[in-house]
């Protein structure tokens, strides 16, 4: 059975970080690419979020007894199957797994603009995200 104690504190981490990611993200991608130390808290703020809630499918899928992940995005996917979350939403956070990736085993050669471009669909899935499993959590219990 999964902890909903554990899940909303790992939620609140995750939110917590997405709004951290839309106040750092600023309005023009010249101003993101003279500011070394926005990219790096931005960039931080990208990992998070997307930890937290692969940690939150990871955590559900194991405790639900659906089976054992062997990537982030397969770990959405777990949740799709067992109608956590849509197939749809899925995709977009094995999109942003993808992103959490590059940041996290390429940071020397991750291409700012890209991260600034993908950020704001990623601040709208993890809020989709956040909020399919606070609805998971209610119908849990």
């Amino acid at each position: 059975m999964t902890d909903p104690a554990l899940v909303l504190a790992k939620l609140t981490t995750l939110t917590d970080h997405v709004a951290r990611m839309e106040r750092r993200r600023p309005a023009s991608v010249d101003e993101f690419r003279g500011d070394v130390d926005r990219q790096d808290a931005l960039a931080l703020s990208v990992v998070v979020a997307l930890q937290e809630a692969a940690d939150i499918a990871l955590h559900i899928a194991s405790d639900e007894g659906w089976g054992v992940a062997g990537s982030y995005a397969e770990s959405f996917t777990l949740l799709a199957q067992h109608r956590v979350i849509t197939l749809e939403l899925a995709e977009r956070m094995a999109s942003i797994a993808s992103l959490r990736n590059r940041v996290a085993h390429g940071y020397g050669t991750v291409d700012v603009e890209r991260i600034w471009r993908e950020v704001p669909a990623g601040i709208a899935t993890l809020r989709q995200f956040a909020a399919a499993i606070a609805s998971y959590l209610g119908d849990a219990s």
